[in-house]
């Protein structure tokens, strides 16, 4: 089910260049293919501004926000590919077209959104300089991103306005049309409404410091969030000159007050910031949940391997297992040292009430860093008969499964979403 959403993804896109295509192959196979290729480019730039605004109701047809996220940025490069397509083999109709001073401005500002959108979705793609340390900052990033509407508003006006030859089939502009609204309001309702709309308020019970890892929790402030455990919301703190929202996971199972615990890692200059900014009392917003990483009963033998942060979504589904669970479980927390296993003795608890889960925590300062072989140790029962849910950095998991596969132990399926999400 999770190919649902990107396969109509793919195929409303292809239709637009087939419908592009088809309607001026008349004029000539440049003429047609240049007409394909920008209306494709209309197309994957609708769908992006489309989910971005994150409905939940659509996780399922991709497999977790995650995943859409990494559609969207990949439909912003296929749009900036076939939009330099489009303006090599720019369509020859002068001789066939009544030309208009609108049509003609509509054709001067297409070259504004084409340079416009090869800055932005450059940044967007790079954010990290390559070979380097540099790191483009998170508010400047955003601050460029939120631009992108303003240039695909430009981008919709070029396409309706350009001047067209006289009896053209009007369905392909009316396809463009449609998806250009689409795409124009998914872009103000992030802009304006969704910040209004969608977080829940929430106060800060209290905040407590392990090491590089900050905890808060905090209690609803009117109706409670459902959530299931492995599940992440955005948080945002406004009072605190905090405005971005980031996303982090729910570190605990649901209970009856709604209540929400997050551990937070200081990673970047958001997350630095929170300790020094926060303190009881003060207010808090939060949107979701979001993700599709959670507890799956029906699987009978699993292993959870964790890296450093990663460890929140596991300590959720720790927190909420049951007696009537009979699942093997075992636990496995990949640390720098003893003193980042910030949640070590919580663990311990969770694990001597359920027969079914033992944990294991592997501080590569006293034994070197986790490895395949080690982890094979680890588990009393085969993995290649089990299933591996991983949460942490993506080279840990690389390395691992790639040592796993190695030794004929690589696990029957592996389950995770992309860390950097967090």
């Amino acid at each position: 089910m999770h190919l649902t959403g990107p396969l109509l993804a793919t195929l409303a896109t292809l239709y637009a260049a087939l419908l592009g295509a088809q309607t001026y192959a008349a004029y000539g196979l440049e003429t047609a293919l240049g007409m394909a290729l920008g209306a494709a480019s209309i197309a994957a730039m609708s769908l992006a501004l489309l989910l971005s605004i994150r409905p939940r109701w659509a996780e399922p047809f991709f497999g977790g926000l995650d995943r859409m996220y990494g559609l969207h940025k990949w439909l912003g490069i296929a749009a900036l590919a076939l939009m330099l397509g489009h303006n090599t083999l720019e369509p020859e109709l002068e001789g066939v077209v009544r030309e208009t001073r609108l049509g003609e401005f509509a054709a001067d500002v297409g070259e504004v959104a084409l340079n416009g959108f090869i800055g932005l979705i450059l940044l967007s793609w790079i954010k990290r300089i390559p070979f380097t340390r540099l790191e483009l900052p998170w508010p400047v990033w955003r601050l460029t991103h939120r631009f992108t509407g303003l240039l695909f508003a430009v981008a919709a006006f070029h396409q309706f306005a350009v001047d067209k030859p006289a009896g053209v089939d009007t369905t392909l502009g009316l396809y463009l049309n449609v998806l250009c609204a689409a795409g124009l309001a998914a872009w103000l309702y992030t802009q304006l409404l969704a910040p209004l709309l969608r977080p829940r308020g929430f106060v800060l019970e209290s905040i407590d410091r392990y090491d590089a890892v900050t905890e808060l929790k905090l209690r609803p402030e009117g109706r409670a969030m459902r959530w299931r455990p492995g599940q992440f919301a955005f948080v945002t703190t406004p009072g605190a000159g905090l405005a971005d929202a980031h996303p982090f996971t729910i570190a605990g199972a649901p209970d009856a007050s709604g209540s929400l615990r997050f551990d937070i890692k200081a990673l970047g200059g958001w997350t630095r910031r929170l300790p020094q900014r926060l303190a009881p009392g003060q207010h808090l917003r939060i949107e979701g949940p979001y993700g599709r990483f959670v507890f799956r009963k029906r699987v009978q033998r699993q292993v959870w391997l964790a890296g450093g942060i990663g460890i929140t979504p596991f300590l959720a589904w720790a927190e909420a297992l049951r007696a009537s669970d009979q699942q093997e479980i075992v636990l496995v927390w990949a640390v720098t040292s003893r003193a980042e296993a910030f949640v070590a003795a919580r663990l311990a608890d969770l694990a001597a009430g359920h027969p079914g889960l033992t944990v294991h925590i592997v501080a590569s300062s006293e034994s070197g860093r986790l490895t395949a072989a080690r982890l094979v140790s680890l588990v009393p029962f085969a993995l290649r008969d089990c299933e591996l849910f991983y949460c942490g950095p993506t080279g840990l998991r690389e390395t691992i499964v790639a040592g796993l596969e190695a030794l004929a132990q690589r696990p029957r399926r592996i389950h995770y979403e992309a860390f950097e999400l967090r």
